[in-house]
């Protein structure tokens, strides 16, 4: 999935007429740490008319922190989420809470822990502008703190650059359809035409399920690096990431027990693990074993600065592997056993209808 996917220069303005068109909808369910960060940088937008914060039942200080902030941000607007509705997950019901409010003719879902640069939305509406797109979408800039984050983080997104190329998703010939929640913009047109959340209330990857609608019903679609643009720390927590990755993985990878066992095998260096452990009687053996490994790990350093990631991640390839094997099983089993957990909550799933 290559980072330089567009070639609008970095600074770049929407038209005039594009001030003031956009409403950003943020859901927020125990976000207190982030959610100011985010809303300071939707708040600096000129193409941004209003910022609707839906908060989700949090048992934090995510609302507190919010109506702070409305003092000084006169289009910051706090609402409040009712009980979730029996099928829907929690963020797309905050995002439809949010969108029933909404006044602008497009629509930005962004995350809590999402931060922007001051041209976010004008790069959106300009590529929308250009491209003729009634959906455009940012897979934002990845920043990461732990060891387990710069291990799996990376690899996990070079996997999905394998399945979702940027040049097939934005094809109007091609089925392919992507998109990445953490910054999604759509026309309000297009998005009531296609049922809007409520059309994939209970899917997990709702972002997904949004873009695939919208490419069927004819529309145009982009999706490309938001390097420079959107910037996002996903986990703060291995509890968090291990939980996040679980509910998404699997439906991620293909959503079939097949698509696993394809994933799987192509991911553990299986001829270089075989010949270091038969190295344990034949010294030989173990060496050539070695250099395919290190083979295998300077390919995999190749795809991260292919693919903007630091270099540095190279040496964090084991453990990569193992993470994403680990999780991907993890991922699998929660999905086949009907159940996952995210924030608190547990949600049943089954089959995902929407992305039929």
């Amino acid at each position: 999935m290559p980072n330089d996917a567009h070639h609008l220069p970095v600074g770049a303005a929407a038209p005039a007429a594009a001030s003031g068109s956009v409403t950003a909808i943020v859901p927020a369910r125990n976000e207190e740490a982030v959610v100011a960060a985010c809303i300071a940088s939707l708040a600096s937008q000129p193409e941004i008319a209003e910022i609707l914060v839906v908060n989700d039942q949090s048992a934090d200080r995510t609302a507190s922190v919010v109506r702070s902030l409305m003092e000084k941000i006169p289009n910051l607007r706090l609402l409040e989420s009712s009980k979730l509705p029996d099928g829907w997950v929690g963020k797309n019901h905050a995002l439809w809470v949010g969108v029933q409010q909404a006044k602008c003719d497009w629509l930005l879902f962004t995350d809590s822990d999402a931060e922007h640069e001051r041209n976010s939305a004008s790069r959106a509406l300009q590529i929308a502008q250009t491209h003729n797109a009634a959906l455009v979408s940012f897979s934002p800039e990845q920043i990461t703190g732990t060891w387990y984050e710069r291990a799996l983080i990376p690899y996990v997104y070079l996997r999905l650059a394998r399945r979702f190329s940027y040049e097939q998703v934005n094809d109007p010939n091609s089925r392919a359809a992507a998109a990445n929640g953490q910054f999604l913009m759509m026309r309000r047109e297009v998005y009531d035409s296609i049922g809007g959340h409520a059309s994939v209330a209970g899917e997990v990857l709702e972002d997904v399920a949004l873009a695939m609608r919208v490419k069927a019903a004819g529309q145009r679609i982009w999706f490309g690096s938001g390097k420079g643009i959107v910037r996002v720390r996903m986990y703060r927590s291995f509890q968090e990431m291990w939980q996040g990755w679980k509910k998404n993985l699997y439906r991620l990878m293909g959503g079939t027990p097949w698509a696993v066992v394809r994933e799987i095998e192509s991911n553990i260096p299986w001829i270089p693990l075989l010949l270091i452990g038969a190295g344990l009687k034949y010294p030989f053996l173990f060496f050539l074993g070695v250099l395919l490994l290190i083979a295998r790990q300077t390919s995999y350093g190749l795809d991260l600065a292919r693919n903007h990631f630091p270099f540095s991640s190279i040496f964090y390839y084991v453990p990569a592997v193992l993470l994403y094997v680990a999780m991907l099983w993890a991922s699998y089993r929660g999905h086949v056993n009907g159940r996952i957990q995210w924030k608190g909550r547990e949600y049943s799933v089954g089959a995902p209808e929407s992305a039929r």
